[in-house]
């Protein structure tokens, strides 16, 4: 079997999945997937903030071009903007000026941690997370941080720390093994099942955009590179957190988008919200569905009205209870989906993985099935998990054993220093234009909107 033909290969996986069985042609790249790995900025994030850079057994950064091939493949052809999927992978890290740091994440806001049976990851990016740590430790309120977290937990058993860490909302996951099967990146959860290939729309598809940081938006911004319409809906009272990110991250993925604001505790509000996704071909959210009942939107009704609609459901472990309720981010969804046990296999040492790598990662297939829904008619509920993304790449032609795994770190270390290839840094994009300003297109979108009903 060919490395050169990985991309190749994962794109035909994926297509073959979304009921594809006659794929347009396949373009992607050929490189073997220890080049790709060097060349997209991921090995350059990924190893000891004191060592060399490290190589990841799992081919992902081919994966990601798979992804990407397949997107393109369903669109029926490569934008003249398509972006490749390395520069993908590795722009949040570029625009914010990070690197690796170990057993930290990129962004810092997640760590390894080692318990008294194992290790976790603890992601604690908000002021409200480390408010919730006594409470989650069962231990007395006062001066908490990394140093003193990292005390506590090893005398822990992880079990009990993650049990307890999700019943409160936070985002903490054991550094879980490799599935021993390959999970499915996707699940079909309502409406038709996946028939015939796509076919050409007459008009360009309307995309609501429910989502924040990186998978949704990235997911939706590659929509729009296929000529879709996308309106983004944001809280008014809690817009998306990365519009106080780097400006430069927020542009690539945001310019170019209606920008709706709306006030989610308004009943008006609620019911234009309701219009516009009763209304697109496209909704994509990374809610709780709980929370979006409470907001007056359930999927699978909003399906049954337009049965042309397709929605994606993007989460970091599921629709279904309990798993609906944990909290997930792109660094900790990366080690619960196998990859930091991966790398502590061929390294001796627990890694991140470039940065929040669930999230681009997911981002990308959220796109190859958003689009393939639509073009094959909708009428679709369709839900992705950052973990099961993870796992599904992890998963794709990676041998299964700790001895088998070392050999291809070292043939494909072997492969890039015979080619005289070192690591590149990540690099990012340059935006085409700026993101519109909170609640722009208000009054265009929501005018458009009541006129047709």
């Amino acid at each position: 079997m060919s490395p050169e033909s990985t991309a190749t290969r994962y794109a035909e996986l994926l297509l073959r999945s979304l009921g594809v069985v006659r794929p347009a042609a396949i373009t992607a790249p050929g490189e073997h997937p220890a080049i790709a790995w060097a060349r997209s900025g991921l090995m350059w994030l990924t190893g000891p903030a004191d060592g060399p850079p490290q190589m990841c057994p799992a081919p992902l950064a081919a994966c990601a071009e798979g992804a990407l091939a397949a997107l393109w493949a369903v669109a029926g052809s490569q934008p003249a903007l398509a972006p490749g999927a390395a520069s993908l992978l590795g722009e949040r890290a570029a625009a914010a000026g990070l690197s690796r740091r170990g057993t930290i994440s990129a962004g810092r806001g997640c760590r390894l941690l080692p318990t008294a049976d194992g290790w976790i990851a603890a992601s604690l990016v908000r002021e409200d997370d480390w408010l919730l740590v006594p409470a989650w430790l069962e231990e007395s309120p006062g001066a908490w941080n990394w140093a003193r977290l990292v005390t506590t937990v090893q005398c822990r058993r992880t079990e009990a720390l993650v049990e307890r860490a999700r019943l409160l909302g936070l985002a903490v996951t054991p550094m879980n093994a490799p599935a021993s099967s390959t999970p499915s990146w996707l699940r079909l959860e309502h409406g038709r099942s996946w028939e015939g290939d796509s076919r050409s729309q007459g008009r360009a598809p309307v995309v609501i955009d429910l989502t924040a940081l990186w998978a949704g938006p990235l997911c939706a911004h590659l929509l729009q590179l296929c000529g879709a319409h996308v309106i983004k809906v944001e809280s008014r009272q809690r817009p998306d957190g990365a519009r106080r990110g780097p400006g430069v991250f927020f542009n690539l993925l945001n310019a170019g988008k209606a920008s709706v604001a709306l006030d989610f505790d308004s009943t008006r509000d609620r019911d234009a919200l309701r219009r516009l996704c009763a209304s697109a071909d496209i909704v994509l959210e990374a809610s709780r569905p709980r929370a979006l009942r409470q907001l007056g939107l359930q999927a699978e009704a909003l399906i049954d009205e337009n049965p042309r609609l397709t929605w994606v459901s993007l989460t970091g472990y599921g629709r279904a209870e309990p798993q609906a309720a944990w909290v997930a981010y792109g660094d900790d969804a990366g080690v619960a989906g196998g990859l930091s046990a991966l790398l502590h296999e061929v390294s001796g040492t627990p890694l991140f993985c470039g940065d929040a790598i669930a999230d681009p990662l997911t981002g990308l297939h959220a796109a190859v099935a958003a689009l393939q829904s639509q073009r094959s008619g909708g009428g679709r509920l369709v839900s992705l998990t950052l973990r099961d993304v993870v796992a599904h790449c992890v998963g794709f032609e990676t041998p299964r054993d700790g001895r088998a795994l070392r050999r291809r770190r070292d043939e494909w270390l072997a492969l890039l220093e015979a080619r005289g290839i070192v690591p590149d840094p990540p690099r990012a994009r340059v935006p085409i234009d700026r993101a519109a300003a909170l609640g722009a297109d208000n009054t265009a979108v929501l005018g458009r909107v009541s006129a047709d009903l």
